[in-house]
């Protein structure tokens, strides 16, 4: 229920529930809370009851968990009728990253090398983006593009 109280939290609560309520005060006050967490448990328990009866035999595997859409979606993708897990392990995404990058660095080895060849004549049409422009150069102006 309190996961995520840390000590630190865990203390600050307890100094100040005694401040408020004082030492005397402090175990009655202890008991109300606990005997209310109590009470609402049963409720919530008795009501889950009585809905898994009047939804009879067929749904005696639904769970209120299921109700929750991050739940349903994942217990529905780890159901293996689909076929999905072999769907999904299909995909190395290393193995495709790997591909992309590799392929990356060919393609701009490549280009880099033309371009060294290509850069002492006229560029064609096309800017040498790995090239620093001089400090007075400047970059060129595409009046399509603006």
């Amino acid at each position: 229920m309190f996961n995520d109280i840390g000590p630190l939290e865990l203390v600050t609560l307890v100094l100040l529930a005694v401040l408020v309520f004082g030492p005397e005060k402090l175990p009655k006050m202890i008991q109300d809370v606990t005997r209310t967490i109590r009470k609402i448990r049963e409720f919530s328990d008795s009501a889950k009851l009585d809905i898994r009866q009047e939804l009879g035999p067929e749904f005696k595997d639904f769970e209120f968990e299921d109700l929750n859409p991050k739940t349903f979606i994942r217990k529905q993708l780890d159901n293996d009728e689909l076929g999905l897990k072999e769907i999904r392990n299909g995909f190395d995404l290393k193995k495709e990253m790997a591909e992309v990058t590799d392929a990356v660095h060919s393609r701009d080895s490549d280009t880099s090398s033309s371009s060294a060849s290509s850069s002492s004549g006229s560029t064609g049409g096309t800017v040498d983006m790995t090239k620093r422009p001089e400090p007075d150069e400047r970059p060129p102006f595409d009046a399509d593009a603006t």
